[in-house]
């Protein structure tokens, strides 16, 4: 496939729509802060995978995947985070595609398995600041416009609206019942920016949630409460990392036992 032809598939929209939001995001934070952990995330992923790739299928590709893992591992961490542990958390998302797999597809969303198995080793910080909570509310504007264009494109959008429903569903219900003052950050930059971000370009990743429209509300219902029960429950900073792990795990499982269906996402599992 050709660069023209490429720039046109969902994937490669994704790249620049996430190499967009990063360029922006760095006027808020800082081109010469987050500049080394951007780079050192998608050369490891992108040298990584490349050589992967070339020996599963037998001639060279492009390691796209491995860029979008790279870019939404950046963008998430902390800028404050040394450029090497952004690197290490980069490489183990690419490797973890291919132990865990399920059929022909990775088993666990790369960047989330990546961000949780290196929170306790490193203690790393997420800023989520791609998500560009620092820059004018028009920022949130195009975040929305980007992402609703994307899940459009790759046919995901009953998972989006699903999630983002059950979760601010829940939040209400918990600010009613309990303390509002605990879940009123939730509605707020930066967590409603990080909450964005998450549904629109984590919980819709094509070879990790299904194919079709009722199993895409099961799953982003799924996402939601496990999300929103680690939130309250242990309060750790990967909640919403931790509810799309076990809604893997559920689409895994239900991968097997369902017989294979064409999916209409033209997005590869690598």
């Amino acid at each position: 496939m050709n660069a023209a032809r490429f720039v046109r598939t969902p994937k490669g929209l994704l790249i620049i729509i996430l190499a967009l939001l990063t360029m922006l995001a760095s006027a808020g934070e800082g081109f010469l802060l987050v500049a080394p952990g951007v780079f050192a995330a998608v050369v490891v992923a992108t040298l990584m995978d490349a050589p992967i790739l070339r020996v599963r299928r037998g001639r060279w590709h492009f390691p796209s995947g491995a860029l979008l893992s790279g870019l939404i591992v950046a963008m998430i961490l902390s800028p404050h985070e040394p450029w090497y542990i952004t690197a290490i958390t980069s490489a183990v998302g690419v490797l973890s595609k291919y132990p865990f797999r399920a059929r022909t597809a990775n088993i666990f969303n790369p960047a989330a398995f990546a961000l949780v198995a290196t929170f306790y080793p490193f203690h790393t910080a997420q800023s989520w600041w791609g998500a560009m909570p620092e820059i004018a509310p028009a920022a949130l504007v195009l975040l929305f416009a980007t992402g609703m264009f994307i899940a459009y494109r790759i046919n995901k959008m009953p998972v989006v609206l699903a999630f983002l429903g059950f979760y601010y569903l829940l939040a209400t219900g918990a600010a009613f019942v309990g303390d509002p003052a605990r879940v009123a950050e939730l509605y707020r930059a930066p967590d409603l920016h990080a909450v964005l971000f998450f549904a629109f370009f984590m919980v819709t990743d094509p070879p990790t949630s299904p194919p079709r429209h009722r199993d895409q509300l099961v799953y982003g219902a799924i996402v939601a409460v496990v999300s929103f029960a680690v939130f309250e429950v242990i309060g750790a900073v990967y909640f919403l990392f931790a509810g799309l792990l076990v809604a893997n795990v559920w689409e895994a499982w239900r991968r097997r036992r369902t017989p294979a269906r064409p999916s209409r996402s033209s997005l590869a599992s690598s």
